[in-house]
């Protein structure tokens, strides 16, 4: 059966004093120690005592030495304060420069496009700091997840999060090789999409993404179909180059491939923009200075942000 275990408030209060009176055997060169009086020190030992129900301290006029309880109590309690002590540091270290290990969740697509120059620029500016990116489509739970930030187009971002612009607003294109155009022909309108081989995109929820058009302001929703899947937009691109259908992407993906003419843009005037990507983080805890210092270097080197 499980137990609850809870720690009494004040549970620790006095054991600094107690292994201080233990080390010097003197009450005053452990108030002198400590920067307080020697009536604190007293009564703080008194305290504990009483807390742990036994006498820790044999006192005279002439000297302090510990009774077998407070021998005990040492050799425990010594050990677990510097641990205590050291666990302070350690996490103080991590509140006053960039250091330890910081962890971002983004999307596959932009690691090449965006990320890398980035990420390798930063971790030379800041070598205390390790970098882990975990690359998938899922929206995770930051929190939950154990990640400091996450990168994500503007569209799929909490209303509740703090939001850094990485790029600027982009137009989601669709796009489909020349060989694909040269079998099926180029859709004039939006509704000739329906007799196209369009490649889907699974969402994390398992909910397969309707194309998304702009009609002169008008958005249009279109329900596609095509002989292909994918849960994420670099492998619906490969499938594009490969003249299995048209895909429909963000638009700094397919700009490469289409400028060196491996896929060609069509509905060009129905494309819908996109808000951009950003960087995104809670605002409600206080930014560690490993993520203020990425957070800083996101916006000087950002240059589609500018």
């Amino acid at each position: 059966m499980k137990q609850n275990f809870t720690v009494r408030k004040g549970a620790l209060d006095g054991v600094e004093a107690c292994l201080s009176v233990a080390q010097h055997r003197s009450f005053r060169r452990a108030a002198a120690e400590l920067g307080v009086t020697p009536s604190a020190i007293s009564q703080a030992v008194r305290a504990l005592e009483v807390r742990v129900g036994a006498a820790l301290f044999i006192r005279t006029t002439r000297s302090v030495g510990l009774t077998e309880a407070g021998e005990r109590f040492l050799t425990r309690a010594r050990p677990a304060f510097e641990e205590l002590v050291a666990a302070s540091g350690a996490a103080r270290e991590l509140g006053q420069r960039p250091a330890g290990l910081l962890r971002l969740t983004v999307p596959r697509a932009v690691v090449p496009i965006l990320l890398e120059p980035l990420v390798a620029s930063f971790c030379r500016a800041y070598p205390e700091v390790e970098v882990e990116l975990a690359a998938s489509e899922e929206l995770v739970d930051l929190a939950a997840e154990g990640f400091d930030a996450g990168i994500r187009l503007g569209q799929f971002i909490a209303a509740d999060m703090i939001a850094v612009r990485l790029t600027k607003p982009f137009p989601f294109m669709i796009v489909g090789s020349p060989a694909y155009l040269a079998r099926s022909g180029q859709p004039k309108r939006p509704d000739d999409l329906r007799q196209h081989a369009c490649l889907r995109l699974r969402r994390s929820n398992g909910a397969l993404a309707s194309w998304s058009l702009n009609d002169n302001g008008r958005s249009i929703e279109i329900a596609v179909s095509g002989p292909f899947i994918a849960n994420d937009f670099p492998t619906m691109l490969g499938a594009a180059v490969e003249g299995v259908g048209l895909a429909q992407v963000p638009a700094p993906l397919a700009t490469g491939a289409v400028t060196t003419g491996k896929l060609v843009q069509v509905l060009e005037q129905f494309a819908p923009m996109l808000p951009g990507v950003f960087l995104y983080y809670p605002g409600h805890r206080q930014i560690m200075p490993k993520l203020r210092a990425f957070i800083d270097h996101v916006k000087s080197h950002s240059v589609g942000a500018k």
